[in-house]
C-alpha cells in the first residue's frame, strides 16, 4: 500500500473550494457527471458515475474533508484528507491519500492531477 502527498493551487477562497468539493450541483457543474454527496459523517458518496465512491467521515467547514475511497476488497480503508488553506492566489488544497493499492497508485496520483483537482482549477479559472 502505498501514501500520496500533493498540494494544489485552486483560484478561489476556501470557503468557496470546499462548497465545490462537497455540494453534489457544484460536484456536477466541475465533473460533468451527476454526483452523490453529503456533508454528513458516515455517508456515502459516488461520483464519476461511481468511478469514486465511498463514505464521508469527517468535514470542518471551508476547511477540511475526509473520506473513505473504496477499492474492491482491499482490507484496509483508504483515507483521503483534503486541508484547504488561505493562499494569496486563492486556496492551498493539501491533498493526503493513504493505503493505496499499490498497482493503482500511478493512476489514481494521475486522476488528482489531470481529472479531479485539474476539473476544479478549471471551474475556477478566471474567478
Amino acid at each position: 500500500m502505498k501514501n500520496l502527498k500533493k498540494y494544489y493551487i485552486v483560484p478561489a477562497p476556501p470557503e468557496e473550494v470546499y462548497a465545490a468539493l462537497t455540494n453534489p450541483i457544484s460536484i456536477q457543474l466541475w465533473t460533468g457527471e451527476e454526483a452523490v454527496m453529503s456533508t454528513e459523517p458516515g455517508s456515502e458518496f459516488s461520483m464519476w458515475d461511481g468511478s469514486i465512491s465511498g463514505k464521508n467521515l469527517e468535514f470542518v467547514e471551508g476547511k477540511k474533508i475526509v473520506q473513505e475511497w473504496y477499492f474492491g476488497d482491499k482490507p484496509e480503508a483508504s483515507i483521503v484528507t483534503i486541508i484547504l488553506h488561505p493562499d494569496k492566489h486563492g486556496t492551498s488544497a493539501e491533498l493526503r491519500h493513504t493505503n493505496i493499492p499499490d498497482e493503482d497508485v500511478d493512476d489514481i496520483s494521475e486522476g488528482w492531477d489531470n481529472s479531479y483537482f485539474a476539473s476544479v482549477i478549471d471551474f475556477f479559472d478566471g474567478y
